[in-house]
């Protein structure tokens, strides 16, 4: 793969407390210039953010963000919300408690009943890799397989960790069906992202890459 050809499973991400919208305005830019897959941003720029695109640029949100505690009932709220605003693509965090006792189908129906509030909108799936076992990862993969969403993500990159090569490889080797893989996190270099995207990634959440990648093309 060209280094060029990166920037459409990248979505270019700005997800930080103290984001303003100046900075969401140039994230959009540099989205729209580079041919990014999104742009991932805070649930309340995304009307903003939708109104400046111009539907030139999908725009994703987070949902239940970054601890996954809330209740079904507020994120799907969120989500619709989301997708009134005009939010084209939806990361939801899932409940991690609940994977904890073992709750898995409750997390099945949870993920749906989100999925059902975006409308037919893109849902990914994060749960939040660095705070599970293997067994555990390996459940969810089974979880979201079966569930509406179309993608399994490894992390939000506010637990104290983001994606690995090996949960990539794992991800790629218990999910099933169409479920597609995001890698968010942890992505440090443009051979990070190689190696992700070989590894059968087909998203790349990340902050810095594009910027990367500029100074290689």
């Amino acid at each position: 793969m060209e280094k060029k050809e990166i920037f459409r499973y990248i979505d270019h991400t700005l997800l930080k407390q103290e984001a303003k919208w100046e900075q969401i305005e140039n994230l959009c830019k540099e989205g729209m210039e580079w041919g990014t897959a999104s742009v991932c941003i805070p649930p309340s720029f995304v009307r903003q953010a939708a109104v400046f695109v111009e539907g030139k640029l999908p725009i994703c949100t987070v949902i239940g963000f970054p601890n996954g505690y809330q209740t079904t009932a507020v994120k799907a709220f969120e989500a619709n919300q989301a997708v009134k605003d005009g939010a084209a693509e939806i990361d939801m965090v899932i409940n991690i408690g609940w994977v904890k006792e073992g709750r898995y189908e409750e997390i099945l129906t949870e993920i749906n009943a989100v999925k059902e509030a975006c409308e037919g909108r893109l849902l990914k799936v994060i749960i939040e890799t660095c705070l599970l076992t293997e067994a555990e990862k390996i459940a969810l993969c089974d979880v979201v397989s079966r569930s509406d969403a179309e993608y399994i993500k490894t992390s939000t990159g506010f637990a104290g960790g983001g994606a690995t090569l090996e949960d990539i490889q794992l991800f790629h080797r218990y999910v099933t069906g169409e479920t597609k893989i995001k890698a968010a996190g942890g992505i440090k270099s443009v051979s990070d992202a190689e190696a992700f995207l070989a590894a059968g990634a087909d998203r790349l959440g990340t902050s810095s890459l594009l910027s990367m990648l500029q100074k290689e093309i």
